[in-house]
Order: structure tokens, then sequence, then C-alpha cells
């Protein structure tokens, strides 16, 4: 499975929501969610500043990963920002590819 960093920021919206039915109970039906798809829920946070939420994930492909973060983008309640995780060993991989690129102007 492939993982994620999850930064949220709510709307207004999302917020009234957040304020009605509590935090414990959102992030019990993110997880139920997330898990419905496949996934599970590795962390997840509420913050200060320019994030609302940061969480951790795992879904079974990026196709899986893109679905959730359109639907509760699409929702207008929450603006959601998705990053592809990577192991140390996958970076080791990468590094082993060969690229042949060419700066411009070189």
């Amino acid at each position: 499975m492939a993982k994620y960093l999850y930064q949220a920021s709510y709307a207004g919206e999302g917020i009234k929501g957040l304020l009605a039915e509590g935090a414990t109970s959102r992030v019990d039906y993110v997880k139920s969610l997330i898990t419905g798809m496949g996934g599970t829920v590795e962390a997840f946070y509420f913050s200060f500043g320019d994030d609302d939420v940061v969480a951790i994930g795992d879904f079974p492909d990026n196709e899986t990963a893109a679905a959730f973060t359109l639907a509760v983008n699409a929702s207008g309640a929450v603006k959601i920002k998705t990053t592809v995780l990577m192991t140390p060993e996958e970076v080791d991989e990468a590094t082993k590819k060969t690229v042949n690129y060419r700066p411009p102007g070189k």
C-alpha cells in the first residue's frame, strides 16, 4: 500500500460541522471511510496554523487516494492537500534509475 500525508483546512461550513459533531466523532467517521476504501489511518491530529488537520494514511493505490481527495475537496467544507510519502528504500531504488536529464541551456 502507498502512504500519504494529508493536510486539511476547514471552510466555514466544515468548522460549523466540526463544532456540532465534535472532533472525536469526525475522526471516527474519516477512519471508517478510509477503511471502507481499503485504506488505513496511521495518525490523525488536529493542529494550529495553516492546516486544521494533519494525517498519515495508506491506500491501496494512487487512484483510490485520488478518489478520497476529490470527494473531500468537492464537499466545499474542507480543502485537503495530499502528498505521496516514500520510504528510504523507495528513494534508494529511485537513485539507481538512470535519467538522461539536460538542464535548460546546457
